[in-house]
């Protein structure tokens, strides 16, 4: 699967809320999302839009590593 374009921070934000994530903190215009499914964790995403593309992969395999999925399998899930 390809990796989309032109996605959104708050975009990415929204499609995180199906796997737990949910907004805990913000610092200027970046917010830090925070979720309790497969144990305690916390990423943090630019709300830019749009995201750069390596920005953008890093948080999907952050996100992918902590729920042992693959980005494709992320990718998938996420709907993006």
């Amino acid at each position: 699967m390809r990796t989309p374009r032109n996605v959104s921070g708050s975009d990415l934000i929204k499609s995180l809320q199906v796997l737990g994530y949910e907004s805990s903190r913000q610092v200027g215009s970046h917010i830090r999302l925070t979720t309790q499914l497969d144990g305690e964790y916390h990423i943090t995403v630019p709300n830019h839009a749009p995201l750069r593309l390596g920005t953008f992969k890093s948080i999907l395999k952050l996100v992918a590593v902590h729920h042992t999925l693959t980005v494709e399998e992320l990718l998938e899930k996420l709907d993006l």
